[in-house]
């Protein structure tokens, strides 16, 4: 990404990503142990919503310089079946994992590379996006990263990506609040707008705070730290979980 010449450029990727982890973690603490709906619930869930784009934001970049894409797909495929089980155990869904999300997501940035004809390139985008309904972070992650890859990382193109991922994922969950959890137009509306402070959060983090550079120090560690997260704290969550539940 361009550079913008601001001295706020004060966070390089990793603690950036580290930032994520923990607003993710808020998330699940409020879907696995806060009533629903409930106000501190709402906050923690759209302090959450920080991490999706800023999860795809990173993918796009790492696509660009990862040394093997190969073995960067098989990262993703790899922790994408060993989170299954702790996700379903954590959720008590059937639903698949955010790894294989980010995995769809990744599958159509190659797309994106290797298939030149537009109208194929298209139909297998469009089909990588939706066969995400099955899963957590489900379309919005896919339209992130398209608006991302799209943008080429210049900052006018990434500004426009945000507003255009905050419009689509605001109306989204207007429809939610109003169609599965009964709230009046006016409340649907106001909950759409504000569960998009984490994208919002996001994108002042990315285009202004971001200095385009990894840690000095212990990038192996955060390498594997941010795979093997997932699956570790929604295993620890479920067993806290039975802890207190009985």
């Amino acid at each position: 990404m361009e550079s913008s010449g601001t001295n706020m450029q004060i966070l390089n990727r990793d603690i950036i990503k580290y930032i994520a982890v923990f607003a993710m973690l808020l998330n699940h603490v409020a879907r696995i142990f806060l009533p629903t709906g409930s106000a501190p619930a709402l906050v923690f869930e759209f302090i959450g919503y920080f991490t999706t784009p800023t999860m795809c934001y990173f993918l796009v970049e790492g696509y660009r310089y990862t040394g093997s894409k190969k073995r960067y797909g098989q990262r993703l495929l790899f922790f994408a079946v060993i989170s299954q089980i702790p996700f379903s155990l954590a959720f008590q869904l059937n639903n698949l994992n955010m790894i294989y999300t980010l995995l769809c997501c990744f599958l159509i940035l190659v797309v994106k590379e290797k298939i030149q004809d537009q109208f194929l390139q298209s139909v297998l985008s469009i089909s990588l996006t939706f066969a995400t309904m099955v899963a957590d972070w489900a379309l919005v992650a896919p339209v992130f990263t398209i608006l991302f890859h799209d943008s080429g990382g210049e900052r006018r193109g990434l500004a426009r990506g945000y507003i255009v991922g905050y419009a689509f994922y605001a109306f989204a969950m207007i429809q939610s609040y109003m169609i599965e959890s009964g709230y009046a137009m006016q409340e649907a509306v106001l909950l759409g707008l504000l569960s998009g402070t984490g994208i919002a959060a996001s994108a002042i983090v990315i285009l202004f705070c971001y200095n385009g550079k990894r840690a000095r120090r212990g990038r192996t560690f955060s390498k594997w730290f941010f795979y093997i997260f997932y699956p570790g704290h929604l295993l620890v969550l479920y067993l806290l979980k039975r802890f207190v539940t009985g």
